[in-house]
């Protein structure tokens, strides 16, 4: 009875018109109690607490005494709201009942009779469209490529595995859309001339204004050839991959005249390397963003983290009975993490000075044995790469075939043996940093992400400091760069982008088929061995597969400037690892106990994967604006460095145009720019703020909703128990 007239005051109702049943009337059932409806609605503790911190109240709310607006007031408005935008908005996006929605569809068709035959067929072809749109989408989800084999994953091992493969295919995707950029800038005008398809031809490099010594690029010698020089070549881009169009010296072109135009190679060259590292960047940048939504969510409340885990944390994708078991597993995991994290705050509170001192003590030196260990291996890289460029300049015929190949791959081999031991160095030294299990994961992960990325860093700049270095070589002042070496370094950072590329793609073959296979064979039939019980099965771990697809994408970034190709065979590579994962993990891997949610893999893999593309920018911005280009091969070999065809090209355009140009790029417009970009990033900042206290607000509102249900129910039954005494 009292939830009744709990009720009947929320909606606005006088006690006059509300029959109770029972036989009694409304006054009797009032009179029972000390206080009328609206003063019991003031008892609610959602009313209490708006009431404290409420300043100002509307008029209107003042005379009629309510906190609310009445219910049939409310639903007329609502209703009247709908039915006006009936003819522009679905009934499917309201969050009404079924009876509710055909009574609204209802309306809709008697409003479209006394519609103009003109408004009726812009209503009908809208709706057409709108369902053309649909059955395009889904026509294009059964298109995507391994739709079934990542479904199937998905449903034994969970999204986390899942989310792995979309990334892989992701990889996939990005790759083949680059290499069509690449090809459609660079390749395809270049074929169209050579094979003659087109009435064009090409438009070779003048050779005047520079010295003739600068211009000479010996390939390779000539005469006797062992039989694994070509094995040796095709493993590091040397001899005859070196002459063909996978890298930067094939293309010494200055133009390709057609009938009506003259095509710019060196233009379109750097416009397709600007225009890949551009669409990755937006590319992630949008698919990241969701991700980025829902991890701030999750983020805002550790209360709301344990009621996820509790009451949303299942996977229903899980058919498989052993990854239920996984999953149950993993969700123990993860609430006895929370509870040790909880426990690590409760302690760092009762932390005192002399161990707060202590721990940050130890911290920092544990830290600085990070950076030692980080200094180490990127000393042991430079020395690596510096010896492989001194050695291999030898003849073929001084050298044994092992030794030759270890010479070319040995700054890959210092990588990879680098990328495998530090986050084993890792992992045993964050444990005595006593930070918390999710603290611990996420920081190992940054520094094995720093690790593997900043390898590729190293190898570049020692590179970039071997061509520039000159030691009081008159060729090398003359040509600006060091030409008895490096006669086309662009092309020699190309082969070193190719054999990292190709020692990455050999090392996870042999992993997988040396290592895990055998393994899994060991485990299956010697399980009563100790030794290989206490070993176990290879677990899948996606961190560190993750990390490892990154490291190769960051490589084809890199690489793609000098090695055009190197996007198809960034595209094959990923194809081959993909399904060398799946096999692995159907057969030879266990999932990992600590199991990732699908939002924040994705999230994770596209933060790591946007480390990587800012990494691959930095080498590419100084190699194309610093460092002289080749005058012995390459497109921009009559320029001092890549980026002065730009100039060159502006220069050509109408003055009025070139004025626009040099406006823009000048510090009058750059200023003003920045301070207007400045201001917009402020409007954001304040916007997601005050978005961020209108959700402390909801969060509130719920939970004091929360407390007048309680409180509704407690008054019930003291109402039930009078009504029983009486």
């Amino acid at each position: 009875m009292v939830m009744t007239m709990a009720c009947q005051a929320r909606l606005g109702l006088t006690p006059a018109t509300s029959p109770v049943p029972g036989g009694f009337s409304q006054n009797q059932s009032v009179e029972g109690f000390s206080s009328p409806p609206v003063n019991f609605l003031q008892e609610l503790p959602s009313y209490r607490s708006v009431a404290r911190r409420r300043t100002t109240i509307l008029p209107r709310d003042k005379q009629s005494g309510t906190l609310l607006k009445p219910a049939d007031s409310y639903g007329s408005h609502l209703e009247g709201g709908i039915t006006k935008n009936l003819s522009s908005q679905s009934i499917r996006k309201y969050a009404l009942n079924i009876s509710e929605k055909r009574r609204l569809r209802d309306i809709q068709e008697t409003q479209m009779k006394y519609l103009s035959e003109w408004d009726q067929w812009k209503q009908y072809s809208s709706k057409s469209w709108k369902r053309f749109l649909e059955k395009a989408r889904e026509m294009t989800t059964h298109l995507e490529l391994w739709r079934k084999d990542i479904r199937s994953i998905e449903g034994k091992f969970g999204t986390g595995i899942q989310s792995y493969f979309s990334f892989l295919r992701f990889l996939v995707l990005l790759n083949l859309v680059i290499f069509l950029i690449i090809f459609m800038l660079v390749l395809l005008p270049i074929l169209l001339t050579k094979y003659k398809i087109t009435n064009s031809t090409f438009v070779l490099i003048p050779l005047k204004d520079m010295d003739i010594q600068c211009t000479i690029y010996p390939i390779s010698s000539s005469g006797l050839t062992y039989f694994y020089s070509y094995i040796i070549d095709l493993l590091s881009g040397t001899g005859f991959l070196e002459e063909t169009s996978l890298f930067y010296g094939h293309y010494t072109i200055h133009g390709i005249k057609f009938q009506n135009f003259t095509y710019d190679l060196p233009l379109a060259y750097l416009i397709s390397t600007i225009a890949y590292l551009a669409l990755s960047l937006l590319w992630i940048v949008k698919r990241s963003v969701e991700g980025f939504k829902i991890n701030l969510i999750r983020s805002e409340e550790h209360f709301q983290s344990y009621c996820n885990k509790i009451f949303a944390g299942w996977d229903f994708c899980i058919t498989n009975r052993s990854m239920a078991d996984l999953k149950h597993s993993s969700l123990r995991y993860e609430l006895r993490a929370d509870l040790e994290e909880e426990r690590i705050r409760q302690k760092i509170a009762e932390r005192t000075s002399e161990e707060t001192i202590r721990i940050y003590s130890l911290r920092l030196f544990l830290n600085c044995i990070v950076l030692a260990v980080l200094a180490a291996c990127f000393y042991a890289i430079y020395i690596a790469t510096i010896f492989s460029q001194e050695h291999m300049k030898k003849e073929i015929d001084k050298m044994v075939f092992g030794e030759n190949l270890l010479i070319l791959y040995l700054p890959s081999i210092v990588i990879t043996l680098a990328n495998f031991i530090t986050p084993i160095i890792f992992a045993k030294i964050i444990h005595y940093e006593d930070y918390s299990p999710g603290f611990e994961i996420r920081l190992t992960i940054l520094r094995c992400v720093f690790m593997r990325l900043a390898t590729i860093c190293v190898l570049v700049f020692t590179l970039g400091s071997k061509i520039t270095s000159c030691d009081n070589d008159t060729l090398c002042e003359l040509c600006g760069y060091n030409q008895k070496l490096y006669p086309c370094w662009e092309t020699q950072v190309g082969q070193e982008m190719y054999k990292l590329m190709i020692f990455d793609f050999i090392m996870i073959l042999a992993v997988t088929i040396f290592i895990d296979f055998p393994r899994k064979l060991l485990v299956t039939y010697c399980s009563s061995w100790k030794l290989i019980r206490c070993w176990g099965q290879q677990e899948f771990a996606i961190p560190d597969n993750v990390l490892g697809i990154v490291y190769g994408q960051t490589i084809c970034w890199i690489g793609a400037f000098f090695s055009p190709l190197l996007p198809a065979i960034a595209t094959l590579k990923f194809i081959i690892i993909f399904y060398v994962k799946e096999l692995s993990l159907l057969y030879t891997c266990r999932p990992s106990p600590q199991q990732f949610r699908a939002s924040n893999s994705n999230f994770f893999f596209l933060l790591v994967l946007l480390i990587g593309l800012c990494l691959a920018i930095i080498p590419l911005t100084i190699s194309m604006s610093r460092i002289p280009s080749s005058k012995a091969c390459g497109p921009f070999t009559s320029f001092n460095t890549t980026w002065d065809v730009v100039p060159r090209t502006v220069s050509t355009f109408p003055s009025s145009l070139q004025s626009l140009v040099h406006g823009i790029t000048s510090e009058a417009f750059a200023v003003p720019f920045f301070m207007i970009i400045c201001l917009v990033m402020f409007y954001f900042i304040a916007l997601a703020g005050a978005h961020k206290r209108v959700v402390v607000q909801l969060r509130e509102q719920l939970s004091l909703e929360s407390r007048d249900k309680r409180y509704l129910i407690q008054k019930l039954t003291e109402a039930q128990k009078d009504v029983r005494s009486h």
